[in-house]
């Protein structure tokens, strides 16, 4: 209802809660101006730099000279979700000690503010303390598998029900949802799809030992992956309680400088099960199954090559 505050549905009285983010006039003033009443803070100027799926990007900078990082919702479109799931996602990541993922500065259901990260060669070193760190967090735990907020990857609505059940979770809330947009959308053939099915029905029996719900933030491709002047920045989860072979598995998808460091480091920390490679491919469908609902066809081959790994690695 207007005038309520946004509040992510997770957390309670125990200090859990989230930081919350405060309305304003959604529609009229500059971005400038948005952000000022936003943040509390004087701005100095803020331009917008382009576009990603449905929303906007703007760079903005305090008088004081801190630079901000600024997504936003197209305006006069109705508000999605989108980025109040990915402020949660963040703050929630932010709560296990030492977490990689970037500090949420402020945000509504229209605007989210994030510091500027100045980007830097990756280092050995850096790669290193991403490893520790991403062990960490995942560490940390949640409650249930699933979040206590609707998610989104992407710009995808993903589903967060809370379940004690991986196997399950997986099946139901990860692949099968994408697996039937893709049909529907015509990215994958009704034999592509057979294909696909048999992973999801046997995710049981590909999982490997149960784990208990590690906290991941859910869409660790390369891209969301900063590199700081000393450390990594982890940006725009689909954050939940998942398998934390989920998080490595993706950032090996599309490839990561120094991957091997990462893992012999996060391996110091928090050692991976036995039969962890075997499992890789199984945790590579889901989001090889949303890029071909987000980009078609052009997928295709890699999420049906995928498939077919993960069965063999049963």
């Amino acid at each position: 209802m207007e005038g309520e505050p946004i509040v992510c549905a997770f957390g309670g009285d125990d200090g859990e809660g989230p930081r919350e983010g405060r309305r304003r006039d959604p529609v009229h003033g500059t971005m400038a101006e948005r952000l000022a009443t936003l943040l509390g803070r004087e701005v100095g100027r803020a331009a917008r730099a382009g576009s990603s799926h449905d929303w906007e990007i703007s760079f903005a900078e305090l008088t004081d000279g801190t630079r901000l990082f600024v997504k936003s919702l197209v305006r006069g479109a109705p508000a999605s979700g989108v980025l109040v799931a990915e402020a949660c996602g963040l703050d929630w990541l932010g709560r296990a000690f030492g977490s990689p993922a970037i500090e949420v500065m402020a945000w509504d259901d229209r605007l989210l503010v994030l510091p500027w990260v100045e980007q830097c060669e990756p280092t050995a070193g850096a790669a290193e303390r991403l490893g520790r760190r991403l062990a960490g967090t995942h560490l940390t735990g949640a409650d249930r598998f699933g979040a206590d907020w609707p998610g989104y990857v992407g710009p995808l609505p993903l589903d967060n029900t809370p379940s004690h059940d991986w196997p399950r979770f997986y099946a139901e809330q990860r692949l099968r949802p994408y697996l039937r947009q893709a049909l529907d959308q015509g990215g994958l053939t009704p034999g592509d799809g057979r294909t696909v099915e048999k992973v999801v029905d046997s995710v049981a029996d590909l999982a490997g030992d149960p784990e208990p719900p590690s906290r991941i933030h859910g869409d660790l491709w390369n891209g969301n992956v900063l590199w700081g002047t000393r450390d990594a920045v982890l940006i725009d989860p689909a954050a939940h309680g998942g398998h934390r072979e989920a998080d490595l598995a993706m950032l090996a998808l599309f490839g990561l400088p120094h991957l091997e460091r990462v893992r012999d480091a996060y391996n110091e920390v928090a050692p991976l099960a036995d039969g962890w490679r075997s499992r890789v491919a199984l945790h590579q469908l889901h989001p090889l199954l949303v890029h071909v609902c987000l980009f078609g066809a052009a997928y295709r081959t890699t999420t049906l090559e995928t498939a077919r790994a993960a069965l063999r690695g049963g």
